[in-house]
Order: C-alpha cells, then structure tokens, then sequence
C-alpha cells in the first residue's frame, strides 16, 4: 500500500506542478505519439496516390545463356542443320546439331497519365482525409490534457480525502479509549464501548478505502506520462463563480465551431463525398502517353549485330461494362456519405448535450462548494455542542460518534465539491474547443507551491514495471521531403487546403485558420455550412447553419 506522508515533509526533488506534468504526457503519452505517428501515415497515404499522375520510368534487362538441339527427319531421313548456317544432311546418319549462344535483351519504357479522373479525385480524397486527420489529432491531444487535469486533482483529491479519514479515525480511536477507560471504573455500559468500537471500525475501513483510492489515482496519472513523482503541488484557495461569459448559449455555440470532435466529423462527410466522386470517376475513360525502347544482342554464330527499337505513343483506356461493379461501388460509397452525414448529427447532438450539463454541473458546485463549505462549520459547532451534552449526561456516546463522523464526512465532501468544480470546469473547456496551455497555466496559478509528498514502493534496477512505462525512442524511419521525424503538436498542424466556398456551397470561409497556439481560432462561419438540397444524383446533403441540421432524403443514383 503506497504510503502518503504529511506535507510538512521536504524532499531534495522539486514538486511537480500541472504545467510540468502535463508537458511530461504530450512528450511521452502513449496514445498521442501514437496520433502523431497516424496523422503522419496520412500525410503520406496523398503521397502514395499522388506518385500515380507522375510520370513512370520502368527498366529491365536480362542476360542468357542458350542451349540449342535441332533434329529433323523427312522422307524416313533425318538431317540436321550444322551449326555454321551451311546446308548438310546426313542420310541415315540419325544425327542431331546441338548449339550454344548467349543473349542480351534491354527494355525501357516511361509512361505519364494524361487523364485519370479516379485517380485524381482519389488524392482530393487524401487531402480531405489530412484535414479530418488535423481535427483528430488535436482532439486527442485536448482529451490527453482533461485526463491529465482529471488524474492530479484526483489524486489531490485523494489525499485530502485520506486525511480526513485518518483524523476521523483518530477521533474516533480516541473516543474508544476513553470509553473503555470509563467503563472499566464503571463510568459507563459496555454497550457504549461496543459502540465506539463499531465507529471505529468502520473509520479504519474508510481510511484503508482511501488509501487505495489515493494509490490508483497515482497510477493513473503515472500511466499517462510514464513517469513517477514523489511531490506534487497542491490546491489552494481559488476563484468560485460561474463560467466566463455566463451565457450557456455562448459555450454551445463555441462547441458547435471549435470542439474538434464535431470538425472531425463534419470532415469525414467531405471524406466520403470524395468517395463517391472517385467512384464515380471509374466510369470516365483514362488516357497515358508512353515512350519505349527495346536493344537485343546475341553471338549466335550464324548472326552479327543487335535488334533495336523504340515507340512513342498515346493509349487510352474507355470502360464499356464492368459488370455491375462501378454502379454499386457508387451505391455503396452514397451510403457511406449518408451515414458519414448521421454520424455528424449525432456528434453534434451528443457536444450539444454535453456542454449544458457541465455547465449545468459547474453551475451546481459553485453552490455545492458554499454549502459544503458551511455545513464544515455547522457540523463542527454541532460536535462541540454533542460533547458538551455528552459531559453533562444529556447525549450519549452514540450521539458524540455520529456527529464525529458527520464532521469528517463533511470535511471530505467539501474537497470533493472543490475537485468536482475545477474538473468540471475544465471538461466544459475542452468540450467547447477551448481547453488550452492557458487554461491551463490559470489553473496551475491556484496551486500553493506547498508539497504533497508520497514515499513510493521501492523497485529495483531492473524492474521490467519501469521499462514497460517509458515510451522509447521513435520508431525509425526514412527521410523523405514530405515528412518530418520531428514530434508534432496539433497547435503547428493546419488542414493543407482551405478553399472558402468550396465543394459546391460547402464551408462558408473554410475552417478558418486551423489551430492556433491559443487554442482553436475561428472556426466554421455559422452563415456557411452545407447547403441544403442534393446533388446532380439526387444525393441528400445535409444543412448546418445557424446551429440546425436537416439531413436530407437519399434519392436515386
């Protein structure tokens, strides 16, 4: 069980504070080298498609050596050919003529496409497929800062929930003493020892409850940055009051243009407008010029000199039928669109949900925080009066034990409600696409700079628990000029295209400005969006605008 000392305790290492933590997990969080890294198979899956309209240089060549028997017979004669190139038959001589010669042959042939509709429309796809990648990047790098938060303050959380706990047991130990003290000089009944043994109990059993609770809290956070820390700074006093701006409105309409989670869907349904359009390409005719080149040489004896020669030309590809197989590979990409749109809707109700209740739960514990706060000292001053009446013999020690209990059970909850308020209130942040290294740094100015020391289980040099913790080096891999070995951050990424108006009606004035190190910038216009009604095919679009979406009927293709 991992032992927490009192803060009055100093180690030689310097406290964590949440700035430092939090830099710890964006370099060695697991999960987020793991988004960098895909973001990055992305950059380069436009690439793959791209090499594809360049221009193609293939060369292949092979030497050989050759073994040649000829055997004829005519007439009921068979002659064979000597190997000179002379005429000569040997008349009932049933003889053969072997050769051997060597050959070389060299091909070169170099191709460009001219047109390829499929192909093309399969990098707009990528480039679509880059910008819903930037968005989900950056969402788990925000959903990697409130877990980061959540695991700090949970385990300060802990903490002061475990010294409650041991103070109550202490209390309470005491009160036992006491009791069989006064029942052994015949004071009191053994029921009320027995009573105090009972509430004494139980304190122990909430104090080893906490303790666990502390130690899970601070594998949690270990988790997160692969690291260990025997200090962490804790809370202090902090501001109470609601959201800035107060109007709940204002954080559903942040959402609905910064939340990174709704601007990744919202991509992935031009993700897979791209696809119905590269399946549509399939049907369109494919044209390619080409140039080769072909040397052949042999030092057969009955020849000298080498065979050359060379094509420049133009080919072309038209699809008359393929079976069925291009019309439903529409179908089936018109379906993905649709259910990309539903995916949409639903995220964004889902965000819309979520940001009133955290703003309705942050709105709660500025009032919870108040109360919990008074009822400490209304729970104190009820003790003190218990006491006081249980000297004079008008309360009993059942009455002390329960108002003990209900002191620290107060106590306890009011850092509960403290902890609550600043996780909650960073959850509406990063809900709202505003949870940035600001934010954090405000918070990180509520800590005290006073410790909060653990003693950690020791390990030793070669414990395979530490090894597995640390997230290593970057996997190696090959330069090239379109990408970079270097970490990425979310805030250094903006989508690779961003055309205003694009996509038949599409995002009026584009994404904005991507993400800036302030956290997200101006988002989608609200004036933009999808335009309603479909396509050329009878495609239902969606139509956001003003916060709505009306999801249109799928028609023919």
């Amino acid at each position: 069980m991992l032992a927490v000392l009192t803060s009055s305790i100093a180690l030689p290492v310097q406290a964590a504070d949440l700035i430092t933590i939090t830099r710890d997990a964006l370099n060695n969080n697991a999960e987020l080298a793991s988004a960098r890294s895909e973001f990055s198979g992305v950059e380069a899956a436009r690439d793959v498609v791209g090499g594809e309209l360049l221009p193609q240089v293939n060369a292949s060549g092979n030497a050989t050596h050759n073994r040649q028997f000829e055997s004829q017979s005519a007439g009921g004669f068979e002659t064979g050919a000597p190997t000179d190139g002379g005429a000569g038959a040997a008349i009932g001589g049933g003889r053969g003529d072997e050769d051997s010669y060597n050959s070389l042959s060299l091909s070169l042939e170099a191709t460009q496409a001219l047109f390829n509709a499929a192909t093309a429309r399969q990098v707009d796809q990528a480039e679509r497929q880059i910008d819903q990648q930037v968005y989900l990047l950056a969402a788990t790098e925000q959903q990697l800062l409130i877990d980061v938060v959540t695991a700090y303050f949970d385990i300060l959380r802990a903490y002061e929930v475990l010294e409650a706990r041991r103070a109550q047991e202490r209390a309470i130990g005491r009160q036992l003493e006491q009791s069989s003290e006064q029942f052994e000089v015949g004071l009191i009944a053994i029921t009320e020892v027995e009573e105090a043994r009972s509430s004494f109990d139980q304190a122990r059993a909430e104090r080893i409850t906490a303790e666990s609770n502390l130690q899970v809290a601070f594998e949690a956070l270990e988790r997160l940055t692969g690291r260990r820390y025997a200090n962490i700074e804790s809370l202090g006093d902090m501001p109470i009051g609601l959201p800035a701006p107060s109007e709940r409105d204002y954080w559903v309409d942040q959402a609905l243009e910064r939340n990174p989670e709704v601007l990744a869907q919202r991509a992935g349904i031009e993700v897979s407008r791209a696809g119905v359009e590269v399946a549509r390409a399939g049907r369109l005719p494919t044209l390619s010029a080409f140039a080769n080149y072909q040397y052949a040489d042999s030092d057969i004896d009955y020849l000298s000199g080498h065979d050359a020669s060379g094509q420049v030309g133009v080919s072309a590809s038209v699809p008359l039928y393929t079976g069925g197989s291009t019309s439903a590979n529409i179908r089936q990409n018109t379906f993905q669109l649709e259910s990309s749109q539903y995916d949409f809707e639903s995220q964004r109700r889902a965000t819309i949900q979520q940001v009133r209740s955290l703003y309705t739960q942050v709105s709660n514990n500025v009032e919870t925080v108040d109360a919990r706060q008074q009822a400490i000292v209304s729970t104190r001053s009820a003790l003190e009066a218990t006491q006081a009446g249980y000297e004079v013999g008008t309360r009993n020690i059942v009455d002390v034990l329960n108002a003990e209990q209900n002191l620290y059970n107060a106590i306890a909850n009011y850092a509960e409600s403290r902890y609550d308020y600043v996780i909650n209130l960073l959850s509406l942040r990063q809900q709202s696409g505003l949870l940035d290294v600001a934010a954090l740094e405000e918070v990180n100015g509520w800590l005290t700079g006073e410790d909060v020391n653990f003693t950690l289980p020791e390990t030793s040099d070669g414990d395979r628990y530490e090894s597995a913790m640390d997230i290593g080096a970057p996997p190696r891999r090959e330069s090239s000029s379109s990408s970079s070995s270097t970490t990425y951050s979310a805030a250094e990424y903006a989508p690779a295209r961003r055309q205003p108006g694009g996509y038949g009606g599409g995002y009026g004035g584009g994404y904005g400005g991507g993400y800036g190190p302030g956290g997200y910038q101006q988002g989608v216009s609200p004036q933009g969006g999808y335009q309603q009604g479909g396509s050329p095919q009878g495609l239902g679009q969606p139509e956001v605008g003003n916060g709505g979406v009306g999801v249109g009927q799928p028609g023919g293709y």
